[in-house]
């Protein structure tokens, strides 16, 4: 296995484009990019800009009837058919939607089947973990599924377990329907609630078909949720399950939306609770999946503040090349950053709280506590299918 990690990226993925008003700016990409290489974290990986995924790839999820809905709305927005989500307000629909889409699921195919073949120890696709699009449908400003599609390529490929951490304020509602009915395949995602919060599942009860009970694992965290509750939280259920599991490849996805400054969501994670989580995933992949790691990125809507200073964290700590939190931003780049949004970008790597810490589940548990109550309602619901105590 080749100890470089690889960064897929292609300048074209920016054409994500869903126009102006939209809170997916595709500017978050562009300015992330940026950022690495202004750490010269481009030199210390293999920057690679794959092809397209094509239909057979594409059908590995989605339906053909929805992949030929999407292409063509991609041809005359106009005609976009809402009964498949397209031309709705959250997915509007834009000239070469099929195209770019497919584009950024190529990226987190080519990751995968990097790190399958050994390629790479480690793979990022930062445009891609667009985790909400559905077999039939678009979902959630996802029109096809890279993460899912991601997972079946290496399914195809033999692999036998797969586990996949969504970290997204977001449910990962569309990679645990792809795999609902396989136990090949692990979902966790850690998640506001869905009182709260789009796309209103991922409830506890949520644990997988009966044919892969206890394949899908549902952490639904209350709004307001800190860095103190989101890392006790993720390390009283992600680590244990996934030493249980012993997955092959650990595929990730890291939206940066649980920030406090994100405006689409209700949970008050820094950036430092993020680059420690993101530290955890890659210490997993190395102690339980040898190593092998597809790290995706997915939701963030604070486009200069938080995610090109998260998703940056990312790359640099695949790439072996972490960058430390109290390092300054280069001054270039914060003119770059002026230049194109007239914002002013941020002055360093941190959000002020490094180190971050929490109480581990093992100190004990407050039954009255709303973040305790969530994880053993996780604990409960899956453990006991996995032949783990609760």
């Amino acid at each position: 296995m080749s100890g470089r990690a690889q960064l897929m990226w292609d300048e074209a993925v920016t054409g994500y484009d869903f126009g102006p008003d939209h809170p997916m700016d595709p500017v978050r990409l562009e300015l992330t990019r940026r950022l690495v290489g202004a750490f010269g974290l481009d030199r210390v990986v293999q920057v690679v800009a794959a092809k397209a995924a094509g239909e057979s790839t594409l059908r590995l999820v989605h339906r053909e009837d929805y992949i030929e809905a999407v292409k063509a709305a991609s041809a005359d927005p106009g005609s976009a058919d809402g009964t498949y989500g397209l031309g709705t307000v959250d997915d509007p629909a834009f000239a070469g939607m099929h195209e770019v889409s497919a584009l950024i699921a190529g990226q987190s195919v080519a990751a995968a089947e990097a790190v399958w073949h050994g390629d790479a120890a480690h793979a990022v696709n930062f445009a891609g973990g667009l985790h909400h699009a559905m077999p039939g449908a678009a979902s959630g400003f996802c029109i096809y599924n890279d993460a899912a599609l991601a997972i079946a390529r290496l399914l195809e490929l033999g692999a036998e377990r797969i586990a996949y951490v969504d970290v997204d304020v977001h449910h990962g509602d569309g990679v645990q329907a792809a795999f609902w009915e396989d136990p090949r395949v692990l979902t966790i995602s850690l998640h506001e609630h869905p009182r709260t919060l789009f796309p209103q599942t991922g409830w506890p009860e949520e644990t997988g078909a009966e044919s892969a009970a206890g394949s899908a694992v549902n952490l639904a965290l209350p709004a307001g949720t800190g860095d103190e509750g989101w890392l006790r939280a993720f390390h009283a259920v992600v680590p244990e399950l996934v030493a249980d599991f012993r997955p092959e490849v650990l595929v990730t996805q890291h939206g940066a939306d649980t920030h406090f400054e994100d405006p689409l969501a209700h949970l008050a994670v820094s950036l430092d609770a993020q680059r420690a989580v993101q530290v955890a995933c890659h210490d997993l992949a190395h102690e339980y999946a040898g190593g092998r790691w597809v790290a995706l990125g997915g939701g963030g809507y604070e486009v200069v503040d938080v995610v090109p200073r998260s998703w940056t964290h990312l790359v640099g700590i695949a790439a072996g090349r972490p960058v430390a939190p109290e390092t300054a931003i280069p001054e270039g780049w914060r003119r770059d950053v002026y230049a194109r949004t007239r914002q002013l970008g941020p002055m360093r790597m941190t959000d002020g709280r490094w180190p971050v810490s929490w109480a581990d589940w093992e100190s004990g548990y407050d039954p009255a506590d709303r973040l305790d109550q969530a994880v053993r309602a996780t604990r409960r619901a899956v453990f006991p299918l996995r032949g783990l105590l609760a």
